[in-house]
């Protein structure tokens, strides 16, 4: 029985199927059958992931290398009995610790939530009984009853079913219901189109159907989608790498440095207790202790930053690696089209029109195609849109002004156009009373209704494909509603003519009927139908989607569509949207697509070939949208994918930024992603990796802002210790620097607003690394001018017979105005503050200002003078060390615009 579980089953037929499985149509399995199965097979539920605790993610906020240096010097100060280094110390980490574990407390879920969407509830035939069980109940070989409303306990090869329609969208990506059937389909097909199998947690959307069950839990589809979840390599980030990367370089250069500190103390005959504290005052120098912390607040600003534009972040890091996207893979339905079915072409009495206005919203015009400055009205015209509102089961409602369908979207866009004419649905189904109606079959492909006439006539109205209105239709009308010859070759060419423009194409006839018509059957309707034109619908594109998918061109960022829909409707969108405007398409070629089952066959190079050389992939399968997210990771590429359906979830963990739809998306999708779009609007994504690229760039500034000081701080320890000399700081005073700076003058940089021009570069090369060439001059530079600044004066003031304590609290202050002074200058990379404007963050302006007064309490309160071993300064200190942070300033500034007028080097960032 296990290695039937993994038999085409839509391939053959269903009686062969219910002999394999030793099952009944009629009665299904006996009782002994069930408890045998159910004892061999399992639950029918999915299996659940392991979590991990709330104590290791906590720990696990301490798993970085400048951490494990921090602890280390915190361990050692305390065993030296360095009380108030030591608190400093593991405060600095117990703070970086906590904000990491409250902002990413929430763990994946997307294994439970995939639990939750198996239905609780199943009616199956057991014993020759119907009756009701618990879902997870389900054995291969029971016998399921589906009926509009019920969710799909199990997969399900169909053996009957009535217009039964399933809307597996969460699973496919099909926008629109599929219509079931019980025959026999080819066994190469992709699963969008195995149309005879009725899939776990997908919804029946109308008739009936009963089918037999082939797969229960794991082994279902939908668990087969929940293992691709486990397997899926959850990547880091760019931000997360980079950090990381840049961190264990700071580490060796960290270490080294102490070491060389320690040895030559060491050699100099100084006490070796005397120079290991050197050596550790240099690692607590040398560590950039607010960059944690300063990471972890800018992304959380960033989050704050992007809920305000429809983003709403689920995991912090992924803030920063939007800005660093180089392709974002969209899905179509809702994301880069509206979700609501427009009617946009009308053919009626041998006339073309187009419709203006798009979605439900019932404003827009008809009018003539080759003439569009005339009112498109004609009795013909009339007569097709009264036939698409009364042959409609579906209702269009508004609510607040908001405009939506309840029922079917296609029949909804028929209503639409209606209204745009100025046919209201109430009086119109006033003056034609509906007497009798055939439901649509997908066997017969129509719907018909049967109506009274104001003349006390009986009409019946049929819409469906063209395929099978026109086999019924011996005639047509002309623009004034008469009666016309009928060229069928000519209608069946414009259909094609549609179809290829990615437009839904229905069909409308009508038949006269007696008066004393009381019912209608199939029978009456197989000829002689007047043909009354043709309705043309889409999904049209999002206005601000074709605008956002510009911006991204614009920003270096390639964009491609995974879609489960057709191919055909899939490149009529990708062009009105413009994703053929990027790349190799910019030289004129023609928007390339592939659908699923093509590349089902690809593997290796091949696939990262046409992966790269099609923008739009249509009708795929999950574990395909995995393999094309693999395969663009494999050349360079950051990632964003996003999604809506269970099907997505998968592809969505592993792409290095998910992103999920917030109103249409499942919990299963949510739960999978890093970011979630309240609106489900393309043009929030644009928005977001506009933000991230700000984030970056505020992180970079912070980084360079940072790093002088604790190079200056490191050479400071080290030169003394070559000089022969007293430390010009202490180790308690560095973290009294370091800390007080970090956060109100480097973390001040998280505020700056987003620079002009920053959609107009082209996305950061993911191998490059932070400590870019310019990056490590202008650290060199500021550090080493820190390092001769504070040496300097510490020297003089003890020449001029000033006190140590007092020489001391001279170089702290130079450190800390030093900074202050070049903190205007990180501002931006490139230009002054002049020209970003002096008031534009206010933040900072107020952090200088705090700094300061905190400065001065440290250089005059007695508590802090013994606490931190400061000294009251004089005016003469205070000019001394005002006048070389200004210098600071101007050099950098000289550097600046040295290194960047000329754009001959480029950005820093």
């Amino acid at each position: 029985m296990q290695t039937l579980l993994r038999k085409h089953w839509h391939s053959m037929p269903s009686q062969e199927v219910g002999s394999l499985l030793d099952s009944s149509f009629e009665k299904g399995l006996t009782s002994k059958e069930t408890a045998d199965r159910q004892e061999r097979f399992g639950p029918n539920a999915l299996t659940a992931r392991e979590e991990v605790g709330p104590v290791k993610r906590f720990l696990l906020q301490c798993h970085q290398p400048l951490v494990y240096i921090l602890l280390i010097a915190g361990i050692t100060t305390l065993l030296l009995q360095e009380w108030v280094d030591a608190i400093v110390i593991f405060s600095v980490v117990l703070v970086n610790a906590c904000i990491g574990f409250i902002q990413e407390s929430k763990a994946l879920k997307a294994i439970d939530a995939l639990s939750r969407t198996m239905s609780s509830e199943a009616t199956v035939i057991r014993d020759g009984v119907k009756k009701v069980i618990p879902a997870s109940e389900l054995v291969p070989g029971d016998i399921v009853v589906l009926i509009s409303g019920s969710k799909v306990p199990a997969d399900l090869r169909l053996f009957h079913n009535r217009e039964l329609q399933i809307d597996e969208s969460m699973l496919t990506g099909e926008s629109l219901p599929v219509e079931k059937t019980s025959d026999t389909i080819d066994q190469d097909i992709v699963l969008a189109d195995r149309k005879n199998l009725a899939f776990s947690s997908t919804l029946v959307t109308f008739g009936t159907g009963k089918g037999v069950v082939v797969a229960t839990g794991n082994d279902t589809e939908i668990g087969r989608i929940s293992q691709l979840i486990n397997a899926a390599e959850v990547l880091e980030t760019p931000l997360t790498r980079k950090i990381a990367q840049f961190s264990h370089t700071l580490v060796y250069i960290i270490l080294g440095m102490a070491l060389l500190t320690f040895l030559v103390g060491a050699l100099r005959g100084q006490p070796w207790i005397e120079m290991f504290m050197a050596a550790v005052a240099l690692s607590v120098g040398a560590i950039p202790e607010g960059l944690p912390a300063a990471v972890t607040i800018t992304l959380a600003i960033g989050v704050t930053r992007m809920s305000k534009r429809n983003a709403i972040i689920r995991k912090l890091p992924a803030v920063e690696t939007l800005g660093s996207t180089t392709i974002i893979c969209s899905d179509k339905t809702g994301t880069l089209t509206q979700n609501q079915m427009t009617v946009q072409e009308i053919y009626a009495g041998g006339t073309h029109f187009t419709v203006s206005g798009i979605g439900y919203q019932p404003e827009g015009h008809i009018r003539h195609a080759e003439k569009p400055e005339e009112d498109g009205r004609s009795p013909a015209l009339d007569e097709i849109l009264r036939a698409g509102l009364l042959c409609n089961d579906s209702n269009l409602l508004c609510e607040e002004d908001v405009w939506s369908v309840e029922g079917d979207p296609t029949e909804g866009a028929l209503l639409v156009s209606a209204k745009k004419a100025g046919q209201e649905m109430d009086k119109t189904v006033k003056e034609f009373p509906r007497i009798d109606s055939i439901p649509f079959e997908s066997e017969y492909q129509y719907m018909a209704t049967l109506h009274k006439t104001p003349s006390n006539e009986c009409v019946v109205y049929v819409k469906g494909s063209a395929e099978s209105i026109l086999s019924r239709c011996n005639q047509s009308v002309n623009p004034l509603g008469e009666i016309s010859s009928f060229d069928k070759e000519k209608i069946h060419a414009l259909v094609e003519q549609l179809a290829a423009k990615g437009l839904r194409v229905l069909a409308f006839a009508r038949l006269e009927m007696g008066s004393d018509a009381r019912s209608i059957t199939h029978d009456d309707i197989t000829r002689n139908l007047t043909f009354l034109g043709l309705q043309a619908m889409i999904d049209p594109p999002r206005p601000e989607a074709v605008t956002s998918v510009r911006n991204c061109h614009a920003a270096g960022i390639d964009v491609k569509m995974i879609t489960g829909d057709h191919i055909g409707t899939a490149k009529a969108i990708a062009e009105q949207i413009g994703l053929d405007q990027f790349g190799v398409h910019q030289e004129g070629q023609i928007l390339s697509a592939i659908q699923g089952k093509d590349l089902a066959s690809l593997d290796g190079e091949e696939l990262i070939q046409a992966v790269k050389n099609n923008s739009v992939f249509a009708r795929v399968a999950p574990e395909q949208k995995l393999r094309i997210v693999e395969a663009l990771q494999s050349q360079g590429h950051v990632v964003a994918m996003t999604g809506d359906g269970v099907n997505d979830a998968p592809a969505l963990r592993r792409a290095d930024i998910g992103i999920a739809m917030g109103i249409t998306g499942t919990e299963v999708s949510r739960e999978a992603a890093d970011m979630v779009l309240t609106d489900d609007n393309f043009s929030s994504i644009e928005s977001a990796v506009e933000e991230g690229r700000g984030v970056f760039d505020n992180l970079i500034k912070f980084i360079v802002w940072t790093l002088p000081t604790n190079l200056g701080e490191g050479l400071v320890i080290m030169a003394a210790i070559f000089a022969g000399v007293a430390l010009p700081i202490l180790p308690v005073q560095i973290l009294w620097i370091n800390m007080s700076t970090a956060v109100l003058l480097g973390l001040m940089l998280a505020f700056e607003p987003k620079e002009s021009g920053i959609m107009q570069r082209q996305p950061r090369d993911p191998k490059v690394s932070i400590l870019t060439k310019p990056v490590v001059m202008r650290v060199l530079l500021v550090g080493f001018l820190l390092l001769f600044g504070s040496f300097a004066l510490f020297k003089m003031v003890l020449q001029q017979g000033g006190s140590l304590e007092v020489a001391r609290t001279v170089s702290v202050n130079v450190f800390v105005f030093g900074e202050m002074f070049y903190l205007f200058n990180c501002r931006s990379l490139t230009r002054s503050m002049f020209a970003i404007g002096l008031f534009s963050n206010l933040w900072l302006i107020g952090g200088v200002l705090t700094m300061a007064l905190l400065q001065v309490l440290y250089v005059y309160a007695p508590f802090m003078n013994k606490m931190f071993q400061s000294a009251p300064l004089g005016l003469k200190e205070w000019a001394w060390i005002l006048a070389f942070s200004f210098m600071i300033y101007t050099i950098v500034g000289i550097e600046k615009w040295i290194r960047f007028s000329s754009n001959k080097i480029g950005k820093m960032s």
